[in-house]
C-alpha cells in the first residue's frame, strides 16, 4: 500500500484529473436523478406485517390520505361571507386532477340526515349561499342538531369549519402542494384565515424544507470548518485541499445514491455534515505530521516530505476510517429504510474521504507545494514543538491528578447510564419541525378545534373469522 501511494506521486496531475472527471460524472447524475422522498409509507419495508395489512385495508375500503383545509372566522362561520368561501374552496378542490370530486367533504357537500315519521329525510345543508339571516340561522340549527357534523366539520365553538379532500395514490407532487397553499392564501381576507394540514402537507413541507436546510446548513458548517482548518494548519492551500477532500467525497456519495436510484430521505440531509466533520479529521492528521517533518527537515523535497507523511500516517488514517465506516454499516440492521441507507452511504462517504485523503491530498501538495514552516516571534516553530509541549503538559496534568480523572470519568459514565434509561423514541414527524413553525401551529390549531389531523383505521373482520371457522369445521 505504501509503495502504491508513493508511485501515485509521480502521476499527481493524472490522479487529480481522474478525481475531477469522476466527480463531474457523479454531479451530472445527481442533477438528473436526485429526488427527495417524503412519502412516509416508503420509510418502512412493505413486507412488514403491519404494512401488508394496511395496504390490504386501503385496497378494501379505498382509504386515501386526506388534506384538511380549515376556515376560521373568529366572528363565527355562520355568515354569508364564510359560507361562500367554504363553497368556493370546496368547488375548486373538486376540480383538481389529483382529487376525485366525490372525495371532497365539507358542510357544502355533506347531507343532513333527519329522522321522520316515514323514515329518513336526506337534504343538503345548503346549495346556494344564503343571504338572509333567517336561512343562515336554519343552517346553524341543522348543524348543531347533527352529531355527525357538529364537532367534526364545524367546531363546537362555531368559529372553524373544515374541508377534507382525499387525494389519489402516488399523485402528490411539489407543484400540487404549492397550488393547495396558494389556493388557501388567496381565499384569506381580514376576517377569514385559512389553515392547511394533513399528512400530505407534512410530507410536502419536509420535501420543501429538507433541501432548504441543506443549503443553509452546509455553507455554515463549511465556513466554521474553514476557519478551524485555517487556524490549525496556518495554510490557505492546505485548508482548500482538505476541504476539497470533503467536497468530492460528498459529491461521490450523493452521486452514487442517484446512480442506484436511492432517494434522499430527511435523515440523509445530515450526510454532508457527517462527512465534513469526519473527512476533515484525516486532513488534519496528515498535515500535522507534514508540518512536524518540514520543521525538522526544512531542506527536504516535496517527494521526501510527502512520502514520509504517507509512510507514517496511511495506517492510522485507514484504521480510523475503516472503524468509523463499520460503525455506520451497523445501521444496516435497521428495518427503517432512511436509517439503513444513511448508514450505508455515510460509510461509503467515509471510505471515499479516506481514499481522497491518501490520493487527492498528496497530489494537491505535489502540485501546489509544501506548506511553509510556521514560526513564532522568537523564531521557534509553532506547528511542532509548541503544540507538542501543550499536549505533553495536558497529559502530565492528567497523570498527576489521575484519581480526579478516574472519578470524573466514573461519574460521567454513571450519569450517562442513568440518562440512557430515560431515552424514548419520538416517531412523530411533526416533532421534526420547530414548535413555532407554521405547519406545527396549524396542526395544533386543528387539533384544538377538532378530533385531529391523523386518522386511525379500525377494521372489524368478524365475518371473515366466522367464515374461516366454518370452513375448518367442515
Amino acid at each position: 500500500m505504501e509503495k502504491l501511494l508513493s508511485k501515485l506521486l509521480n502521476y499527481s496531475w493524472i490522479s487529480m484529473g481522474a478525481i475531477l472527471i469522476i466527480s463531474i460524472l457523479f454531479f451530472l447524475k445527481m442533477q438528473e436523478n436526485t429526488k427527495m422522498e417524503t412519502n412516509l409509507d416508503k420509510y418502512m419495508p412493505h413486507d412488514h406485517p403491519a404494512f401488508i395489512y394496511s395496504d390490504q385495508a386501503e385496497e378494501w375500503f379505498n382509504i386515501q390520505d386526506g388534506i384538511i383545509v380549515a376556515i376560521e372566522n373568529k366572528n363565527g362561520v355562520f355568515n354569508t361571507e364564510t359560507l361562500d368561501t367554504l363553497k368556493q374552496l370546496t368547488r375548486r378542490l373538486q376540480k383538481f386532477d389529483e382529487i376525485e370530486k366525490a372525495d371532497v367533504t365539507s358542510l357544502y357537500t355533506a347531507d343532513n340526515i333527519v329522522g321522520t315519521e316515514d323514515g329518513m329525510d336526506v337534504k343538503r345543508f345548503f346549495k346556494r349561499v344564503p343571504r338572509s339571516e333567517e336561512k343562515i340561522q336554519q343552517i346553524k340549527e341543522n348543524v348543531k342538531n347533527n352529531e355527525m357534523i357538529f364537532g367534526r366539520l364545524v367546531s363546537t365553538d362555531e368559529t372553524v369549519t373544515v374541508i377534507i379532500a382525499e387525494i389519489k395514490d402516488d399523485v402528490f407532487t411539489q407543484e400540487f402542494y404549492n397550488e393547495i397553499l396558494e389556493l388557501g392564501k388567496a381565499s384569506e381576507n381580514d376576517h377569514i384565515k385559512i389553515y392547511v394540514a394533513g399528512r400530505p402537507i407534512v410530507e410536502g413541507t419536509m420535501a420543501l424544507l429538507g433541501p432548504a436546510d441543506m443549503k443553509k446548513m452546509v455553507p455554515i458548517v463549511l465556513l466554521v470548518i474553514f476557519a478551524v482548518l485555517f487556524i490549525t494548519l496556518r495554510s490557505l492551500k492546505g485548508t482548500l485541499i482538505t476541504l476539497g477532500v470533503v467536497f468530492f467525497s460528498t459529491i461521490w456519495t450523493f452521486g452514487l445514491m442517484a446512480l442506484v436510484n436511492i432517494p434522499i430521505y430527511a435523515v440523509s440531509t445530515m450526510i454532508p455534515v457527517m462527512l465534513i466533520a469526519i473527512g476533515v479529521a484525516d486532513g488534519i492528521h496528515l498535515y500535522s505530521h507534514l508540518h512536524l517533518y518540514i520543521n525538522e527537515h526544512p531542506n527536504a523535497t516535496k517527494k521526501e516530505a510527502i512520502r514520509d507523511m504517507m509512510a507514517a500516517m496511511w495506517k492510522p488514517v485507514a484504521m480510523t476510517s475503516v472503524t468509523t465506516a463499520v460503525g455506520f454499516i451497523s445501521l444496516l440492521t435497521s428495518q427503517v429504510y432512511p436509517v439503513k441507507y444513511f448508514g450505508l452511504f455515510t460509510a461509503f462517504g467515509v471510505m471515499m474521504a479516506m481514499v481522497l485523503s491518501l490520493v487527492f491530498l498528496p497530489a494537491g501538495i505535489m502540485i501546489f507545494g509544501l506548506p511553509k514552516p510556521v514560526k513564532n516571534k522568537k523564531g521557534e516553530d509553532k506547528g511542532g514543538h509548541s503544540q507538542s509541549k501543550l499536549a505533553n503538559n495536558f497529559a502530565a496534568a492528567v497523570l498527576k491528578h489521575k484519581y480526579i480523572s478516574i472519578i470524573a470519568t466514573t461519574v460521567i459514565i454513571v450519569l450517562s447510564v442513568i440518562g440512557m434509561q430515560k431515552i424514548w423514541i419520538n416517531s412523530s414527524f411533526l416533532e421534526k419541525f420547530e414548535a413555532d413553525s407554521e405547519i406545527v401551529q396549524t396542526d395544533k390549531f386543528i387539533n384544538e378545534h377538532f378530533g385531529g389531523t391523523s386518522s386511525l383505521n379500525l377494521i372489524l373482520d368478524a365475518m371473515v373469522k366466522k367464515m374461516l371457522l366454518r370452513s375448518l369445521r367442515c
